[in-house]
């Protein structure tokens, strides 16, 4: 089982931008906002663990 680390970079709409923070990585990932804990925010941090999301 792997846990991945997320940094909300930003919130367009629907969607979000999430840059890996566990790992040296400069790309981001779009991930829709149905799938994302509703109170995120841009800077906010997420752990990805079992295939969700999860405020940290």
């Amino acid at each position: 089982m792997e846990i991945w680390y997320y940094e909300v970079v930003s919130i367009d709409g629907d969607y979000a931008n999430l840059k890996r923070t566990d790992i040296e990585s400069d790309d981001l990932k779009l991930v829709a906002r149905a799938l994302l804990p509703a109170e995120i925010y841009e800077g906010c941090t997420l752990r990805y663990e079992l295939m969700q999301y999860y405020m940290e």
